[in-house]
């Protein structure tokens, strides 16, 4: 008789946004006149720009003629879409990281929770509070989190690190030292930044303590800030205790099309063992790559024109932050985020808990975001709410708001 893994019954309800689906889904069953604005899934909505656009049709071009087909993609990747990423990802900013270190994948999402393949079930690990929940979720699958405590949210083996204005959303170091160490930076869901010296100091806890930092780099495109990190590899020594995870989704409009890639360095091993070479045998065995067309419409986010294009559509993403998070305020509402992320964390009113804020806002003003508790249980009292709509409803949802 067989048997399932049964740490996939530990799991409490749903994915978060499946969630969240199935009650929008259950309230347009119910009110289908409702002209709904959803600022909860982080989705774009941006048509993918006339370079991305142009590389695409090109490479299909490419398919359809038998001396330039191609078939199964090299393990790690194409080269030249590596290479554009070595040149404008790392050595522009000044980092030593090279192209058989970058694993190109179908994106961010599957490499965070594939990641944890890599390390043993009894590695403890710790989690910036609130957290993208793929983190914690693909880490109980493993057997790593222990149980699910439902007063508290928290997984017994699990070490919680709050982010709350209380620290101004800057994490403490654990007193005892966990061996994986999951950092997003800006943060999802918050929208805030650590800067480099605040990474920095990760880095040199991580090396002095043995331990590995899973860095979460999806949102770097979004950073307007000066001393804020575009990645975490900016740090020294973070070659000897990090590894890396980029996606095209936020900064490219890739939610649809899938890509991403990780940046293993050779310089990060246990007992002898490259977590570099595991990396590259995991990648072999499991995946048959991401799609030519699609890794050659990643190499046109790297292109003069491409560059430029891309700016802009992150341009007018920010353009909606800042006017929600400065309408919200003007309406009363604590707000953070929104200054080097897409994400606009605001505290409740009048004590509501998240998901009530969530019914009221639905039920009230017809607009979707996203409970801060479906981050963690530091995310209670929080709401998120994301600036990749259209201008036009992010105003929209913005008045309706200000008039609850």
């Amino acid at each position: 008789m067989y048997k399932i893994n049964t740490n996939y019954q530990k799991l409490p309800g749903s994915y978060l946004f499946s969630t969240i689906a199935k009650k929008v889904s259950a309230y347009k069953e119910t009110n289908p006149e409702a002209d709904l604005i959803k600022l909860g899934i982080g989705d774009v909505t941006q048509p993918l720009v006339p370079a991305i656009i142009d590389a695409l049709h090109g490479a299909v071009d490419e398919m359809a003629d038998k001396d330039t087909f191609r078939g199964y993609a090299p393990d790690l990747g194409y080269e030249f879409l590596r290479n554009a990423i070595v040149e404008n990802d790392y050595k522009k900013r000044g980092c030593d990281i090279s192209a058989d270190e970058v694993f190109i994948s179908d994106g961010a999402k599957s490499d965070s929770g594939n990641i944890q393949e890599l390390f043993g079930t009894d590695n403890i690990i710790a989690v910036c509070d609130p957290v993208y929940p793929v983190y914690i979720d693909s880490n109980v699958m493993a057997g790593r989190c222990g149980n699910y405590d439902e007063k508290t949210g928290k997984w017994s083996d699990v070490v919680y690190m709050p982010c709350t204005r209380e620290n101004g959303f800057v994490p403490e170091y654990p007193a005892k030292a966990p061996d994986i160490i999951y950092l997003c930076n800006p943060n999802n869901p918050t929208g805030t930044a650590l800067n480099l010296d605040e990474v920095q100091g990760w880095v040199d806890y991580a090396r002095k303590n043995g331990s590995i930092i899973i860095y979460d780099a999806a949102y770097e495109s979004y950073i307007t800030e000066p001393g804020i990190p575009h990645s975490i590899y900016q740090c020294e020594g973070a070659r000897e205790c990090a590894i890396e995870i980029r996606s095209f989704s936020k900064n490219a409009g890739f939610t649809g099309v899938r890509l991403g890639f990780t940046v293993v360095p050779k310089d990060i091993a246990a007992g002898g063992v490259r977590l570099r070479d595991m990396w590259a045998r995991r990648h072999g065995t499991k995946f048959n790559g991401a799609p030519y067309i699609v890794q050659r419409a990643g190499e046109a986010v790297y292109s003069a024109e491409g560059a430029k294009q891309v700016a802009e559509e992150v341009g007018i993403y920010m353009k909606n932050a800042h006017a929600l998070k400065d309408g919200l305020k003007d309406a009363g509402y604590e707000v953070y985020g929104g200054v080097n992320a897409p994400y606009i964390w605001l505290h409740t009113p009048d004590d509501m808990t998240s998901w009530e804020f969530f019914d009221f806002l639905l039920e009230k003003a017809n607009v979707v975001g996203t409970p801060g508790s479906g981050f963690g249980p530091s995310g209670e009292h929080y709401f998120r709410l994301t600036a990749f709509g259209t201008y036009e409803d992010s105003m929209r949802a913005l008045e309706r708001i200000k008039k609850l």
